[in-house]
């Protein structure tokens, strides 16, 4: 516990799924967190449910620059500093490149890609002068270009290059910089995911029950922030994925248009 105690801890994206999971356990293991989310009553029920006067919440929308801006500079006005970013805010989506309009994948990259920059920039000072870690929640489509996801793989290829650049500029700094890829995690997201026309898809073509929980991800974070590793990637599919992508990736593309389609029909 000492290790996160009095700790100033921003995660973006923290009303649902992972991000609340890391709220409530940093909160437990002492520090101070704040966080931000696109709705106010998401927000408030939060508070109403962890009850701790350690918890900050803030309305903002993180593809918008001045708003991730000022959730920054409203987290140094009350606690003065920042010692640990986990961009976690991020949307999916689910269309074929042949159907999905150019808005939707805009506004993927704007809130997976941009947010992750916005935050980041703005929180660096600080993060530096406490040499301090820099998270990125990024996902097995930063590693593997998944059929349906085209724009949410493309901002998190965007994402791990980013902060991998980051973490090079930085080297021997003390300042630590880190990218997280859960593999299918029980959340939101996908119910949340855009479809080709930018709308909400409202349910998941995934098996949730079978998918790890969002308090176990959750945990293998915070461990691995701890222990300042440079990136994590979760689960046994994720972790074969990535590996089969690299060594074997025609063999890959095979076995992932198998999992992701029946019939010629988009499934999952």
């Amino acid at each position: 516990m000492a290790h996160f105690n009095n700790k100033i801890v921003v995660i973006t994206g923290g009303s649902d799924g992972i991000g609340k999971a890391l709220v409530a356990q940093f909160l437990t293991l002492g520090a101070k967190v704040a966080t931000c989310a696109r709705t106010s009553t998401k927000l408030n029920h939060l508070v109403d449910e962890l009850k701790h006067p350690q918890l900050m919440v803030f309305t903002a929308d993180v593809s918008k620059q001045q708003e991730c801006e000022a959730f920054i500079k409203a987290v140094v006005a009350q606690w003065g500093t920042v010692d640990i970013l986990i961009n976690n805010a991020g949307i999916s989506m689910r269309a074929l490149v042949s159907e999905v309009s150019v808005n939707t994948l805009k506004n993927v990259m704007d809130i997976n890609f941009w947010g992750t920059v916005y935050c980041t920039m703005a929180a660096l000072p600080f993060i530096q002068q406490n040499k301090g870690v820099v998270v990125g929640v990024s996902s097995i489509a930063g590693y593997r270009g998944l059929p349906g996801r085209s724009g949410y793989s493309a901002s998190k290829f965007a994402l791990n290059g980013w902060l991998e650049s980051l973490k090079t500029e930085l080297y021997g700094s003390g300042t630590h910089v880190m990218w997280v890829c859960p593999g299918f995690t029980s959340s939101n997201i996908r119910n949340a995911a855009l479809n080709k026309n930018g709308d909400q898809q409202g349910e998941s073509p995934m098996d949730e029950g079978v998918m790890m929980s969002s308090e176990e991800c959750a945990s293998h974070i915070i461990k691995a922030i701890e222990q300042r590793k440079r990136t994590l990637v979760l689960t046994f599919t994720g972790k074969r994925t990535v590996f089969m992508n690299k060594y074997f990736p025609a063999w890959a593309d095979k076995l992932v248009h198998h999992f992701f389609f029946k019939e010629g029909k988009l499934v999952k």
